[in-house]
């Protein structure tokens, strides 16, 4: 039955016989389409955002004063 976890399990099943990189085949097209890019394709990008990250971390908390 269609959208049950058995009806998933037997469509998972009869994919896999057809062909035994179904969902593999799937995910490498998934990966081609991406276009983010990212920290992974720059990583002085990922660096430098670092950085900014462990200045901020490191501050003190800003004092709010009233003035009356």
């Amino acid at each position: 039955m269609a959208g049950t976890k058995t009806g998933g399990q037997k469509a998972a099943a009869k994919n896999l016989a057809k062909d035994p990189f179904f969902y593999a085949k799937i995910g490498a097209k998934g990966g081609r389409n991406g276009n983010t890019g990212g920290f992974a394709a720059n990583p002085e990008l990922a660096r430098i955002a670092g950085a900014k990250g462990g200045r901020i971390s490191r501050r003190k908390k800003a004092v709010v004063t009233t003035e009356g």
